[in-house]
């Protein structure tokens, strides 16, 4: 029991650490709002993997993974804004996978579920969650300088095009990785909420990636611990912890 909580606690820890790193970028590229509907997008995959008796992990990461390369092309092809995309493929998204899921496991879809990794996902979980933090830590200036100025960011030598696609790349991978514990509803929202937190409180660029990261870290650890004893939802912990610290930072903001 200790033993798989430990392994529970390292895999999801791992997951919010990298889930804060993404959620900064994606607060400064104004995509902040986009997480919540972009992780609907795995619905029908995982509604399609209870139908099938997979993993649904990997039927949301398929097509969590389909749906980011299609925002991708239509973004690249058409200049739409990439939240105005996201939105007409969410919906799409979200009717579709709540059809074909089975009502009986809906809810674990849309809430997830406090469950104890096996070793592949234990050790799949922690090298994307590795590779997804290595992207973000080398690539971090390349991608601030490309927010701040495209055309900037292409006479300095930066490949835009492939480092806007990378990027949309690592946000569904953080995505697809909380899937197993917050759901396809709630996942988003560990994105957005500490990174919101952070730009409260932060005074320059690297405390504003630490504190996003350190504090969707403790939120989903405080969550897994607070709905072990309580015997609650895991998702609903984890994001009613992240959303308690942000009110806090809020009010000592404007105080």
């Amino acid at each position: 029991m200790i033993n798989e909580l430990l392994l529970t606690l390292l895999l999801s820890g791992a997951i919010a650490l990298t889930s804060g790193l993404v959620g900064a970028f994606a607060l400064m590229r104004r995509m902040a709002l986009a997480a919540d509907p972009m992780s609907h997008i795995a619905l029908p995959g995982i509604g399609l993997a209870f139908i099938f008796q997979i993993n649904p992990v990997i039927g949301g990461a398929a097509t969590l993974a389909i749906g980011a390369f299609l925002i991708w092309l239509i973004e690249e092809k058409t200049k739409i804004n990439i939240e105005a995309v996201i939105g007409v493929i969410f919906a799409a998204a979200l009717a579709i996978g709540t059809i074909i899921t089975p009502q009986e496991e809906l809810i674990e879809a849309l809430f997830g579920t406090l469950t104890s990794p096996s070793g592949a996902e234990l050790i799949i979980g922690l090298s994307i969650s590795a590779a997804i933090a290595l992207f973000i830590l080398k690539y971090r200036h390349h991608i601030a300088i490309n927010l701040i100025s495209k055309e900037l960011a292409i006479a300095s030598g930066i490949k835009t095009q492939w480092l806007n696609f990378m990027f949309l790349m690592v946000f569904a991978a953080s995505i697809i990785l909380g899937l197993k514990f917050l759901g396809a509803l709630l996942m988003g929202s560990l994105i957005i909420i500490p990174a919101a937190l952070a730009r409260n409180i932060s005074w320059n660029f690297n405390s504003f990636l630490a504190i996003s990261a350190v504090t969707s870290f403790f939120s989903m650890i405080t969550g897994v611990l607070a709905s072990l004893y309580f015997n609650w939802q895991l998702g609903p912990s984890v994001i009613t912890i992240a959303s308690i610290l942000f009110l806090i930072t809020l009010v000592k903001r404007y105080n």
